[in-house]
């Protein structure tokens, strides 16, 4: 979604002819692959910390035995080494710079849950998805296919960033009591349960909010996501816990998809 939402922003700022095709496809192939490269190293990292030893969550390769360590590892490693050569390439054509902010992204996608002292387990995680995944994803994007920074391109950035913290806050809110007992404090274990179904409302409202300063018509298209949105967020209101809350996760990633779509459609139009 960040990706196809940062051209768009293209398209609406300099028109069609402003946006490379290449640039755009390395791009996604970017995002693409250290989205599945930081899900790879985190089920690796918690397994062999044993954080996932007691899980309510969808199965993990590590802990449930269907992969050794290793060969999560290695699957890590093949898919963030492949974001590095798209990204490398991306760079090559655009600007060097982007090689900083690719290291950096590299960085934080292993630095989640490995490492000496991972951020996750310091209540960091929300910051580094909110950055990655909605601004730098978004704004790069922009830039990669348009050789520009529009201002557009931040405020839809922070919409996209908003909603993908909410799919990691309300993976934490259920992952509470577990967490807490293996000692990953997470900001859903910091803050506490009350707090951070709030939080998730919040993100929420503030990706509509985005929307709405566009200062544009078209781009209100993705308030039609709210019809969604209304369910995991009565879900998370209710007091549901555990178990209950995995269909949340599925809701919230469905909600964003089509909040995106809306967004990148009418940033065209």
């Amino acid at each position: 979604m960040p990706v196809a939402v940062g051209a768009a922003v293209a398209v609406d700022a300099e028109g069609w002819p402003s946006v490379n095709w290449t640039n755009l496809v390395l791009a996604l192939l970017v995002s693409l692959l250290l989205q599945v490269g930081v899900n790879f190293a985190n089920d690796y990292s918690d397994g062999v910390r044993g954080t996932d030893d007691v899980r309510v969550g969808p199965l993990r390769l590590v802990a449930s035995g269907v992969a050794t360590p290793a060969q999560v590892r290695a699957a890590a490693l093949f898919a963030l080494g492949a974001a590095a050569a798209a990204g490398f390439g991306l760079a090559v054509v655009t600007s060097w710079w982007l090689l900083v902010v690719g290291v950096a992204a590299l960085l934080a996608a292993w630095g989640y849950t490995g490492g000496p002292r991972p951020y996750g387990y310091l209540g960091l995680g929300e910051v580094f998805v909110f950055t990655f995944f909605g601004l730098v994803a978004t704004v790069g994007t922009t830039y990669a296919v348009s050789g520009s920074l529009v201002w557009r391109a931040y405020i839809a950035g922070a919409a996209v960033g908003a909603l993908a913290c909410a799919l990691l806050v309300v993976n934490n809110l259920r992952d509470i009591p577990t967490d807490r007992e293996v000692g990953k404090r997470t900001l859903a274990v910091r803050i506490g349960d009350r707090a951070t179904r709030r939080l998730y409302v919040a993100l929420v409202v503030v990706a509509f909010i985005g929307a709405v300063l566009l200062v544009q018509v078209t781009p209100l298209l993705a308030l039609v996501a709210i019809v969604p949105a209304y369910g995991p967020v009565g879900t998370v209101l209710s007091g549901a816990t555990g178990r209950d809350l995995i269909g949340v996760l599925g809701q919230t990633g469905r909600v964003q998809l089509i909040f995106g779509g809306l967004l990148t459609l009418g940033l065209v139009l």
